[in-house]
This record gives C-alpha cells, sequence and structure tokens, in this order.
C-alpha cells in the first residue's frame, strides 16, 4: 500500500503547478484524500480535501488559487497564481472514513512521500 505525490517543481511567481497523488495497492476513489504542506521551518498545515463523497474543502489562504479534483485512482490539486509562500513540500494523504476534522493528521491512515514546489523568480 503506497502514496505516490508527484509534480512538484520550480516555478515563478504567478505561475501553476499540477500536482498527483497516486496510490498502489488499494483504490484512491474509496479513501478521502488531502494535500497538506510542510513550509520552510513551519509546521505541517492542510491544504485542500476532497472526502468519498466528494465534498471539498480548501485553506483559506488557497481558495480562489488551487482545485483540487480526483478521478478513479488519482487525485489532483491544480495549483494557479502561486506565491512565494506556496513554497513548502506537499504530501497527500488518505483516510479510509471521511475525517471529521479535515485537518487533523491523525485521521488519516496513509501518507505520500512529498513533492516539493518552490516558488521563486
Amino acid at each position: 500500500v503506497q502514496l505516490q505525490a508527484s509534480g512538484g517543481g520550480l516555478v515563478q511567481p504567478g505561475g501553476s503547478l499540477r500536482l498527483s497523488c497516486a496510490a498502489s495497492g488499494f483504490a484512491l476513489r474509496d479513501y478521502a484524500i488531502t494535500w497538506f504542506r510542510r513550509p520552510p521551518g513551519k509546521d505541517r498545515e492542510g491544504v485542500s480535501s476532497v472526502y468519498k463523497n466528494w465534498r471539498t474543502y480548501y485553506a483559506d489562504v488557497v481558495k480562489g488559487r488551487f482545485t483540487i479534483s480526483r478521478d478513479t485512482n488519482t487525485v489532483y490539486l491544480q495549483m494557479n497564481s502561486l506565491k512565494p509562500e506556496d513554497t513548502a513540500i506537499y504530501y497527500c494523504a488518505a483516510a479510509q472514513r471521511d475525517p471529521q476534522l479535515v485537518w487533523a493528521t491523525w485521521e488519516y491512515d496513509y501518507w505520500g512521500q512529498g513533492t516539493e514546489v518552490t516558488v521563486s523568480s
């Protein structure tokens, strides 16, 4: 059972990236999937989530810029209008049950290894 996050890279402010979270060993469609990030020198924070019931959540700092979507076995995070403060390692996490607290890390059963996003000119 493994989660794989990909799609990170270096982008200029105002640019876009699309992150992907794929699973092996289980079907992502049966899980709630949340993107977290850890900026340099800061704690991990929740970014966006899509539940099994397709309900979506966004952190206030990314609303209107980021969009989460899913197909059968991949969850995507489209990130537009990127800012330097979006620089972080981004992780995807999977929960077998839709979390009661979307950003609570203990709600999640599996974690990916992270993909690095750097927003800089």
